[in-house]
């Protein structure tokens, strides 16, 4: 029996935001944060992110964000 292959499902910034269920603004403001990585970069087609850890960090942001916490703490804490 073969074993299955765990490969990462990667997503553009408009997939992650639906995903997330944010806009692609805020997924690019995170960025810009520097609180949300992404895994590659292409000059066509743009950022990739990888979905399971992009949607975790995402969820962690929102997390925070639902205890009140600035922008600022949110940085600190993340970075």
């Amino acid at each position: 029996m073969r074993k299955k292959n765990k490969k990462s499902t990667f997503l553009r910034i408009g997939e992650l935001a639906e995903e997330a269920g944010l806009r692609a603004s805020t997924i690019k403001y995170y960025v810009e944060q520097g609180i949300l990585p992404f895994e590659q970069e292409d000059a066509k087609l743009g950022r990739h992110f990888d979905k399971e850890k992009a949607l975790k960090r995402l969820k962690e942001i929102e997390g925070l964000k639902k205890e009140r916490k600035t922008i600022k703490e949110i940085i600190e804490k993340l970075k």
